[in-house]
């Protein structure tokens, strides 16, 4: 498998007429999570499959998560517990075939006086979630009282905490987990198509039977034969229905989730937590990532446009106050952001409850056009989401010559790209002569997982590539071009926001790293100077918007 992926190299751009000169047996439209792992799954079991995303993979509710993979806590207190069940069963998965991008996260949930939950409620909330999760000995539950709580996070607010507990779920880079599994189905035979856009369906008999495509960055156009199409596009569900069906009935509640960055220093944090805010009692989290923490998120309802959903002040200003609540020395204001970001969950309306009551269950359904869409659920349960909706495709495949498609694929199994091995101590060596800072070559191991070996080797390669993109932060260079070769990275931001996530890690959100990253990317696609500095113009204009009143 490793040898499988090394040479998975990829196309400098969008092939469209390559891909559209033979059928596919299935299209999948939107390349977020829950579209990769359906084109993964499908690819797995040997369909021809084509995966298009209009923009970049995982641009949008799937690099907009809280970044958890997670059993759901919250949803045992809504009775969900088959809902907390299979995604606690997808952590344990996760964290088996993407080790480098799926960890362990300690949480402290701190009570307080007054809180709607109460210390006795949480502890059987708890092991009933340790049960569920037949959680091993060192990662159970603890309850703690305000002593101990404060011994572990001291600049928690002492004020009337009533004690509290420990637990563990799993942090994720949500972005890289998309791009993953898309290039796992690529590494299947699955065609990967980013800034490819599908501008309309071609029919047949009165059911879809293909669809127009149109490369967003190159201008190409074609039309693709297609037995079963697959509408994963979250947020733009109902907008893709309606493109096959303009009287379809709106599908979704969407509901708007929003996320914070500061810098971790004035929060003062040292593990994950799970608090209720004091503002409306709804659960959030503080949650570590490097020098810095995300607070989030929101739940609102909202008629925004997924193209232009953004943070809004009254969003920061609730995210901001309700952490300030718990930690009364941070004194966080506006000044202290250092990015936002703002998803859409597309949930499955199921009543007029409040936003957080709103099922976070799935639906696939088969339409009349002969659409079959893919909604609601969650980022930790995508894989089993893929395989439920290619079990409903391979009905309507005819069977390939001499056998049947195969009842699953090994998705559960097979690691992710970088997911080869837990333990990537021993590749270190492989960096020893080389001229990379030891922050770097961390980062490389965590970032990359066994596939740090190859950015090694590049190094080692050409010297040139142990460049800093940055002051600010240890990426380097070779990660550019292996974001462009291996990643479907096709500009700037790609790069800068969700592959290497600059755009968040750094002060000026990566705008020092733009015309560095311009440079290797025109050197591996092939940019002439016009396109290099128009992608420069445009990262500037991307990092220097107000982070207190845009999505990221």
């Amino acid at each position: 498998m490793v040898g499988r992926m090394s040479h998975a190299m990829l196309p400098a751009g969008p092939d469209l007429a390559s891909v559209a000169a033979a059928p596919a047996d299935v299209v999948v439209i939107g390349g977020g999570i829950v579209g990769a792992g359906v084109a993964r799954d499908a690819a797995m079991r040997g369909l021809r499959t084509v995966l298009v995303e209009a923009r970049d993979l995982a641009w949008g509710t799937s690099s907009r998560s809280s970044r958890l993979i997670h059993g759901g806590l919250r949803y045992l207190e809504q009775g969900h517990l088959h809902l907390v069940f299979e995604a606690l069963a997808e952590r344990a998965v996760l964290g088996r075939i993407a080790p480098h991008l799926v960890r362990p996260l300690p949480f402290v949930f701190p009570l307080y006086a007054g809180d709607r939950v109460a210390p006795w409620k949480l502890g059987a909330g708890l092991l009933l979630y340790d049960l569920l999760a037949r959680t091993r000995k060192e990662t159970r539950h603890q309850r703690l009282g305000k002593r101990a709580l404060l011994a572990r996070e001291p600049a928690l607010r002492a004020l009337g905490l009533r004690g509290g507990a420990r637990y563990f779920d799993a942090q994720c880079d949500d972005a890289r987990l998309t791009i993953a599994t898309a290039r796992s189905a690529a590494a299947h035979g699955a065609r990967v198509l980013p800034h490819t856009a599908v501008a309309g369906f071609v029919r047949a008999g009165g059911r879809l039977a293909g669809v127009a495509l149109e490369d967003r960055l190159g201008g190409a156009r074609a039309t693709l034969a297609a037995t079963v199409i697959v509408n994963a596009t979250g947020p733009w569900t109902d907008a893709t229905r309606r493109l096959a069906d303009p009287e379809a009935p709106p599908l979704l509640r969407v509901t708007k989730g929003v996320h914070v960055v500061v810098p971790r220093a004035r929060l003062g944090h040292h593990e994950a937590i799970t608090l209720l805010s004091p503002l409306d009692g709804r659960v959030m989290f503080v949650l570590p990532w490097g020098a810095q923490s995300i607070v989030g998120t929101t739940d609102t309802d909202t008629a925004e446009a997924p193209d232009a959903v953004a943070a809004t002040r009254d969003d920061v200003t609730y995210l901001l106050r309700s952490a300030n609540a718990l930690f009364p020395s941070a004194h966080l204001t506006e000044d202290d952001v250092l990015a936002t970001w703002a998803g859409l969950r597309p949930l499955v309306a199921d009543g007029a409850g409040g936003p957080s009551s709103v099922s976070r269950e799935h639906v696939i359904l088969e339409e009349a056009s002969g659409l079959v869409t893919v909604a609601g659920g969650k980022l930790t349960t995508y894989r089993r989401m893929g395989a439920q909706v290619v079990d409903r495709v391979i009905r309507r495949v005819p069977h390939p010559a001499g056998g049947r498609w195969p009842r699953s694929a090994p998705t559960d199994r097979e690691p992710l790209p970088g997911g080869e091995s837990p333990d990537v101590a021993p590749l270190r060596a492989l960096a020893d002569g080389l001229p990379l800072a030891d922050a770097t070559v961390a980062h490389l191991l965590r970032h990359y997982g066994t596939e740090a070996a190859a950015l090694f080797n590049a190094v080692r390669a050409d010297a040139a590539l142990a460049a800093p993109l940055h002051p600010a932060h240890p990426a380097v260079a070779a990660e550019v071009s292996h974001a462009a070769r291996h990643e479907f990275a096709r500009t700037v931001e790609d790069v800068l926001v969700r592959r290497l996530h600059l755009f968040y890690e750094t002060p000026d959100r990566g705008a020092a790293a733009a015309e560095a990253t311009a440079r290797l990317l025109a050197a591996t696609l092939g940019w002439d100077a016009a396109r290099s500095d128009a992608e420069v113009t445009a990262y500037q204009r991307l990092a220097t918007s107000d982070p207190a009143a845009r999505g990221g």
